[in-house]
């Protein structure tokens, strides 16, 4: 029973084992925080600060922050919901997203997050990037307007040795997510849409497919993201 540790999240209280990180923990409680570059399946990252959340005062990331026995912990409140606001309008003036000719509509967590956080029209001022698109690869098309760095696909698909089919390149603002040339011209079918389920966005793109599933009836055409964490507690 040591191993059970509890703490609060917007007042509520919660239960976890101890080590989990914050957002696992929230998740079990049926409590949503968003997060754009987190994957169950890696090691967390805390890069894209969605899941930016107060702890006992302090702003820290939900997905690298283990919960702590008597926790105090801020999510679903003005101050990080504004923030929150901000990142996402931030990745969207700084790449180039027409969602209504993206494969990735209506499954995007990007687009998902914008209509959840109820963003408009951006503060910003767009950058129009002047970026390419890489199809020559057999499986897959990177396309590098929507990619927004979180290297999800560097951390999760990797081949049978181990080695990563995806890499940083470049620094600053012309840093970019590439494929291995060997690499990704030897990707099975099954990692090639593995790697198009990881992307969180529409920069990933699983050769052969595109628009299957109509409008309407796409992940987060009829509920938002994050109900179905939060539907939890309220269905038992």
């Amino acid at each position: 029973m040591d191993k059970i540790i509890k703490f609060t999240i917007d007042g509520v209280e919660c239960t976890a084992e101890k080590g989990q990180y914050i957002v696992k923990a929230a998740r079990d409680n049926g409590i949503y925080i968003p997060t754009l570059c987190n994957y169950p399946e890696v090691i967390p990252k805390g890069g894209c600060r969605i899941c930016t959340v107060r702890v006992n005062g302090r702003l820290m990331t939900a997905c690298t922050t283990p919960v702590a026995n008597g926790m105090i912990i801020e999510n679903d409140i003005d101050k990080i919901n504004e923030l929150r606001k901000s990142i996402i309008e931030l990745l969207f003036v700084e790449g180039n997203h027409f969602c209504p000719s993206c494969e990735k509509s209506g499954n995007c967590e990007l687009q998902a997050l914008a209509y959840r956080y109820k963003m408009m029209a951006p503060r910003f001022p767009y950058q129009f990037p002047s970026r390419e698109v890489h199809a020559s690869l057999p499986k897959i098309i990177k396309e590098q307007n929507r990619c927004i760095l979180c290297k999800r696909c560097i951390r999760a698909i990797k081949d049978e040795k181990g080695r990563s089919v995806f890499a940083y390149r470049r620094r600053g603002t012309k840093a970019e997510v590439i494929v291995d040339n060997k690499l990704g011209r030897e990707l099975s079918d099954e990692l090639a849409r593995k790697a198009m389920e990881v992307c969180p966005v529409g920069s990933i793109i699983y050769k052969g497919k595109g628009f299957n599933i109509p409008i309407g009836k796409r992940k987060y055409d009829g509920k938002p993201i994050g109900s179905e964490i939060e539907n939890v507690n309220m269905s038992k």
